[in-house]
């Protein structure tokens, strides 16, 4: 059963917050050099800034693996939190979940998503993760530990997402960016499993999480 909670409205404003984002991005671009792939090292022949906007940055590389010479465009990214918040002080069996609707014009719909966000210059993952709840949700967390890291496209995309499990949860204000229509809903794990096998979750970071914090509860 699915709860709503508020519709996360502006409050403060976006420029501001984007533009203090783009360090990590810079940080993680490509330079000449030899990097290791697995079996056998890839070298950097050459790698040029294609595009630098306030959330990442496109580079054009060329790279040289096993004598063979290639083009790759990447999107450079300098990662990003995501928090699987989880109340279970009313049912330990069936918790509900903190989770977010909002509308993604790249997807071209509206995606039921847990909170995530990117990270700030110099900000800490946990830092990161505890702003993240608090300021899309209004959610605040006493115990939190890391589930997973991954990365989310690894063919084009440089980001890395890194999954934090939240506990203890208490309510406040949301404070949303100035281009951010969230709408908060509690919806309990059960149903929310049951959407995922449906087909009816398209967020993959939000089927990542949920899946295997399920299948890690279920161990203990």
């Amino acid at each position: 059963m699915a709860k709503k909670i508020t519709a996360g409205m502006a409050r403060n404003s976006s420029a501001r917050r984007q533009s203090t984002k783009r360090g990590p991005g810079k940080k993680a671009a490509a330079s000449p050099g030899t990097l290791k792939s697995g079996k056998s090292p890839v070298q950097v022949l050459s790698s040029k800034l294609s595009y630098d906007g306030p959330l990442f940055q496109i580079y054009t590389d060329h790279i040289r693996e096993n004598g063979v010479e290639s083009r790759r465009d990447v999107v450079r990214h300098g990662g990003s939190v995501v928090i699987l918040a989880v109340d279970d002080a009313r049912d330990q069996n069936n918790p509900m979940v903190i989770v977010e609707r909002q509308y993604r014009h790249a997807a071209g719909e509206y995606l039921l998503e847990i909170p995530a966000g990117k990270l700030e210059p110099g900000e800490s993952l946990l830092s990161g993760a505890k702003r993240e709840l608090l300021e899309e949700t209004g959610f605040r967390a006493r115990r939190w530990r890391k589930l997973a890291r991954y990365f989310a496209s690894p063919g084009f995309l440089g980001e890395w997402m890194q999954v934090f499990v939240a506990h203890g949860l208490t309510r406040g204000p949301t404070r949303p960016d100035a281009d951010e229509q969230i709408e908060i809903q509690e919806i309990s794990l059960a149903d929310l499993l049951r959407r995922i096998e449906e087909g009816k979750i398209h967020d993959g970071k939000t089927m990542n999480a949920v899946l295997l914090y399920e299948r890690l509860r279920r161990r203990v």
